[in-house]
């Protein structure tokens, strides 16, 4: 199936077409020019231009970055050229995120310098979803290599860059505020290094879902990007009012982990596809989901993920471990395996024939299991028949949340069309029992709204138990 068309920005004086673009231009071109031959690359292949990439890394780190000289000491920061490459590597230490902020205070997780070519460098922080808000500093060409996966992403999924993206992602006060939100000429920098796209509006995550819905109408989208609990809201929202915007085509979800029912809801009310995004600040995009199913691809030509069982060893397919990252281009503040808190399932070789490595899930954060007074943690799915049980034992549930909020106690946050019957509380309590064990002690909690995170974030499970 062909591309949709679409324009290349020429910056040669008297050229319209085809578009020469400046040298950013050309750089993403050259770079998206690779992407579309690697992805196809067998696994084999995609580890030797890892180990390639990761051998310069880890020698501008220990050469240039004050927090490596001693962590990569005694021949850590040499991998051999051959097969056992691998082995070395593993014998690295895991870099956490109370570490990361430790250096930082002193300044010796950032470089000394960069290598020419990579520009300057560019601060940002994480949005502290972990408790944990981390600095994390990038150089300009790993911005350039960022937005190459944003246009990937893209034309993976063979977007329309002519028409209108909205975003509800926005959650600073008083920023997109309902019913202008904000507009701009184009999707934004990552696609304005090569193409001319149609126009970007955006709304605050914090309004309220009726008035998303009104905005959402009047803006009448032809892309949706956000967190999936509010792409599932306004899906409820739009079949209880029976109304659609006319011209969406796609839902794109990020920040939050996908929970069951999104694309349900998004299918029903929208008639149209979801399509995940798994990324971090920090990390940059880590995998993005297949056009042909719903699998992830991870993004091995801009960083390389290891999931790890207990042990510290590679899971195969079909289990889950912790996700450990190491983005390979940020020479301006290297995060070498680091572990991210997440935990995700490996996925078999997708049917698509991409060499891309396959996560099949992505299970969220392990600080939000559950934990039980032996120190093990357990995660806390909820699948598609739990939240269908849920909803059934108290029809008026308009949104819950789960928090543990000590070792023998959970939470259930509530928010109701109308209060709840002593039988429709029972069932409630028995549902929580009959999922997670009879040993705890079940609080409802009733809300006017449920409590997202400083960046918008929500979480359907969370675990508050403040461990020693």
């Amino acid at each position: 199936m062909p591309q949709p068309e679409f324009t290349v920005h020429s910056a040669v004086d008297g050229i319209a077409w085809p578009g020469i673009p400046a040298a950013n231009g050309a750089a993403m071109l050259s770079i998206l020019f690779q992407l579309e031959s690697s992805q196809w690359w067998p696994e084999e292949r995609l580890l030797a231009r890892q180990r390639d990439q990761l051998a310069r890394l880890l020698s501008h780190a220990a050469a240039q970055v004050p927090f490596y000289r001693g962590r990569l000491a005694q021949g850590l920061s040499e991998l051999p050229v051959d097969s056992s490459w691998m082995e070395a590597w593993r014998r690295i230490p895991l870099l956490r995120r109370e570490e990361i902020q430790a250096a930082d205070d002193a300044e010796a997780m950032l470089a000394d310098a960069l290598p020419a070519g990579h520009g300057d460098w560019r601060e940002i922080f994480t949005s502290g979803s972990t408790g944990q808000p981390i600095r994390s500093v990038r150089s300009q060409l790993w911005e350039l290599v960022w937005s190459a996966f944003t246009v990937r992403d893209h034309l993976w999924h063979r977007r329309d860059l002519a028409g209108t993206f909205a975003t509800i992602r926005e959650s600073g006060k008083g920023k997109a505020p309902w019913p202008e939100g904000t507009e701009s000429a184009s999707w934004g920098y990552s696609t304005d290094t090569v193409f001319a796209t149609g126009p970007l509006v955006g709304l605050n995550i914090t309004t309220p879902i009726d008035r998303q819905v009104e905005w959402l109408l009047r803006r009448d989208p032809d892309y949706l990007l956000t967190h999936p609990s509010i792409a599932k809201a306004l899906a409820e929202a739009c079949l209880t009012q029976g109304v659609r915007p006319a011209r969406l085509k796609e839902v794109i979800t990020i920040s939050e982990t996908l929970r069951p029912g999104v694309r349900e809801a998004c299918h029903t009310a929208w008639g149209v596809p979801v399509s995940d995004i798994y990324s971090t600040r920090e990390a940059g995009y880590l995998a993005l989901q297949c056009p042909y199913g719903e699998g992830y691809h991870v993004q091995s030509e801009s960083v390389f993920l290891e999931v790890l069982d207990n042990a510290g060893q590679p899971c195969g397919p079909g289990q889950v471990g912790r996700v450990v990252v190491t983005p390979l281009h940020n020479f301006a503040m290297p995060l070498i395996r680091y572990d991210i808190g997440d935990l995700a399932e490996v996925g078999p070789p997708c049917f698509c024939g991409r060499g891309l490595p396959v996560l099949r899930r992505i299970l969220g954060r392990t600080q939000n299991m559950l934990l039980l007074p032996s120190g093990e943690r357990r995660w806390p799915l909820l699948s598609s028949p739990d939240i269908g049980a849920l909803l059934s034992a108290a029809p008026p549930l308009q949104g819950y949340q789960l928090a543990q909020t000590a070792l023998h106690r959970i939470e259930l946050r509530l928010v109701v069309a109308r209060p709840l019957a002593s039988e429709e509380e029972k069932a409630l309590r028995h549902w929580v029992q009959e999922k997670f064990g009879p040993t705890f002690e079940i609080t409802l909690v009733y809300l006017p709204d449920l409590p997202r995170t400083a960046s918008g974030k929500f979480e359907d499970f969370r675990c508050e138990v403040v461990v020693p």
